[in-house]
């Protein structure tokens, strides 16, 4: 498979790990858009979000646990933290690997405040 994620889950490639459950891995991006930028990603393959099926529900789940798990690691989950999840090219998705970015470290601002 020609998937980065899929390459950093098998270690072929490095990352700046900060979390790993059997179902998730989360590690820091490396072209941060805010002072904590995680990226946690399912260690399943799946492209993107519109390939979730049903069974796939607590790997989606796993996910969100995971955020709240390094938030409150990291010491942000009493500020705020944004998580977001880009579904293909037009949603602004590069790497077609479900993954949710997990940012904070200063005030975020942009489309979706309130």
């Amino acid at each position: 498979m020609d998937c980065l994620f899929c390459k950093i889950i098998n270690g072929s490639i490095p990352s700046d790990k900060v979390y790993e459950t059997d179902t998730v891995l989360a590690f820091r991006d490396i072209q941060p858009a805010a002072p904590v930028h995680i990226l946690i990603i399912p260690k399943k393959h799946i492209a993107t979000m519109n390939d979730v099926t049903e069974q796939d529900g607590a790997i989606v789940a796993d996910l969100f646990t995971a955020a709240r798990h390094i938030a409150a690691e990291l010491g942000i989950a009493d500020a705020g933290y944004r998580l977001i999840n880009n579904v293909n090219n037009d949603g602004g998705q590069v790497v077609y690997h479900l993954h949710v970015h997990l940012l904070a470290g200063k005030k975020l601002g942009g489309l979706l405040s309130g």
